[in-house]
């Protein structure tokens, strides 16, 4: 490898280990019964929601393994989470408007919303914290960085778990173990730095 490669090459392994799950869980959502009367914007707002949640093991290897061009590819895959969240809710509202409403308002009768809107609301707050990071008191960003993080994987996970759908049982609790294990090396890493 090149010394210009922006990953060290400790890292290389798992981040193939952890493209491959989150492949494995895009292949098996693909083969789902449950797609087959499904429209097609239902369709793409599931996939943008499991392709979200495939970047996050991706983020702590970029932001403490990746140099300057590492935390560039985390403010780069940040930035695409959230725009597949955006596409994730606006699929679904525009699939079925009142679900969304119920969910929104906290009174959805499936307990997995209540989790995704709490995910989806940690990543946009994340995603305004980030645009004012340079305001922002180093200590105090990395602490908001880090709790807003925490909340968005566990209710993503959370999220995941308790949906009945297209992903797999066995690839969508792999993809959730490694989202887990990659956010609690992370938090370790940055209070370890």
């Amino acid at each position: 490898m090149s010394s210009s490669f922006w990953l060290k090459p400790r890292l290389l392994w798992p981040a193939i280990a952890v493209l491959a799950v989150g492949v494995w869980a895009l292949v098996a959502a693909g083969q789902s019964p449950y797609l087959q009367y499904r429209d097609w914007v239902y369709v793409i707002s599931g996939f943008a929601g499991i392709a979200a949640l495939c970047l996050f093991p991706v983020q702590p290897i970029l932001a403490h393994e990746g140099g300057i061009n590492g935390r560039l590819g985390h403010r780069w895959i940040g930035a695409a989470a959230f725009a597949l969240v955006l596409v994730h809710v606006g699929g679904l509202w525009i699939t079925s408007p009142p679900d969304v409403i119920d969910a929104l308002l906290f009174r959805s009768p499936t307990p997995f919303s209540v989790w995704g809107v709490a995910s989806m609301i940690a990543i946009f707050a994340l995603g305004v914290v980030a645009i004012l990071r340079r305001r922002i008191a180093p200590m105090v960003w990395r602490r908001v960085h880090m709790a807003l993080v925490v909340l968005i994987v566990g209710g993503a996970v959370l999220h995941t778990v308790l949906i009945i759908g297209t992903m797999g049982q066995v690839s969508k609790y792999a993809l959730c173990a490694v989202v887990l294990l990659a956010a609690g090396w992370g938090v370790w890493r940055t209070r370890l730095s």
